[in-house]
């Protein structure tokens, strides 16, 4: 017998058609754990169904996730309502849910809670832990793997965005088991070395299971103790990973890490351009504040010039010497005055005024006035002063 060659369509057509008609594979009830779960704009959900060894791919069109009473997580069991087939053009098994009923938490996502509380309640997430991202940084250490997307992801971005950025890989696993030591292995490197400014990990998206390497503890411990901050970027925008919480920055994608961790250098420019700016504004305004200041000091100065205050000063000192010139002058005006009415007091009372007219003044030898006669009988000589001089006599009787 003649087997026929067929082409690729017609062997994904045979083996749909085969499982289309097949009745159990059309009437299936499957538990498993949610895995990679995404919802489309569409309105489709993609995911997988697991358990501990094997696992699925799994859509829900629209028509059907529209009656979900539920919002799917992932780490969730369910049991599914399904027919099995495959996707004609890829050749993918897949399993098409019509029904979706809640059985419980997977394994894992028990697990990834128990960290998650544990590492919190010791404080490993506190914002107050949280170091702050380089504004301008020279170089930035990745810890990736070195065939992924993830560094090509990073290197583009950072090209575009910046061209002194200096990228710098340290090459680890992200998938499989005790991957995560060789992330811890790339932090302490570049810690030691302390020739970066920035550290990136992460790596593509992923179930659960893939991403379960940056859910290790001794992974988060390791990014809580760096002295350099690091940016975690692990998965697509809606999985989260311990080292995402404890990190000093989360990034959606490992493109968006790169943005956050490269400035862009029209940016950096136009800040540079700004400071420019404002340190012409401060100079011109402080010179003119100064060259103010120094009107101001200028103007002071010649307020307090010596040679102002020496010519008010004599103009002073003439005002007093006229003022003391009046006030000498009247005195002594007043003094002539007074000194002229004692003057014809003395005149009038003046005994040589009166010898003139024929009298005489009698003294003793003392040059004591004798005026009683009584006196003259102890005296035996006199002195009898005249207008024109003096007479000395005796005395002969008194009568």
């Amino acid at each position: 017998m003649k087997i026929k060659t067929l082409t690729v369509s017609e062997l994904n057509s045979y083996i749909k058609k085969t499982l289309d008609n097949d009745f159990i594979l059309n009437n299936l009830l499957v538990r498993g754990e949610i895995s990679n779960l995404k919802y489309h704009s569409s309105g489709h959900i993609y995911f997988s169904l697991k358990d501990s060894t094997s696992k699925i791919n799994c859509v829900m069109f629209k028509s059907n996730s529209i009656s979900l009473d539920f919002k799917l997580q992932e780490g969730m069991e369910v049991i599914a309502n399904a027919r099995c087939s495959i996707y004609s053009e890829t050749g993918s098994l897949q399993l098409y849910i019509e029904k979706l009923q809640k059985e419980g938490i997977g394994e894992l996502h028990i697990k990834f809670e128990k960290l998650k509380k544990q590492l919190q309640k010791e404080g490993y997430f506190d914002e107050i832990h949280k170091k702050a991202i380089p504004k301008m940084p020279r170089r930035i250490g990745v810890v990736t793997s070195e065939t992924g997307a993830v560094i090509r992801d990073i290197i583009n971005v950072s090209r575009r965005r910046s061209s002194f950025v200096d990228i710098v890989l340290y090459p680890a696993l992200v998938q499989g088991e005790k991957a995560y030591k060789t992330i811890i292995d790339g932090i302490k490197f570049f810690n030691t070395n302390k020739n970066v400014d920035v550290i990136i990990i992460g790596r593509g998206g992923g179930s659960i299971e893939e991403l379960w390497n940056f859910n290790e503890e001794e992974l988060a411990k390791e990014i809580f103790n760096s002295k350099i901050p690091i940016i975690s970027a692990v998965g697509h925008e809606v999985d989260f990973t311990i080292s995402d919480f404890v990190s000093d920055y989360r990034a959606s994608t490992p493109s968006q890490a790169a943005e956050i961790a490269v400035p862009l250098e029209s940016d950096i420019i136009k800040e540079i351009e700004n400071y420019n700016k404002r340190i012409k504004e401060i100079a011109f305004n402080k010179f003119n504040y100064e060259k103010e200041r120094l009107f101001n000091y200028k103007k002071i100065l010649q307020l307090n010039n010596p040679e102002v205050t020496l010519s008010n000063s004599y103009l002073e000192i003439d005002n007093i010497q006229d003022k003391m010139k009046k006030i000498i002058n009247n005195r002594i005006e007043k003094e002539k005055l007074k000194l002229r009415s004692l003057n014809d007091i003395l005149e009038a009372h003046n005994p040589i005024n009166v010898l003139k007219k024929g009298y005489t003044i009698i003294e003793d030898n003392d040059k004591n006035i004798i005026s009683s006669k009584k006196a003259l009988k102890d005296f035996e000589e006199i002195n009898i002063i005249f207008k024109d001089g003096n007479v000395k006599g005796k005395i002969i009787s008194i009568e």
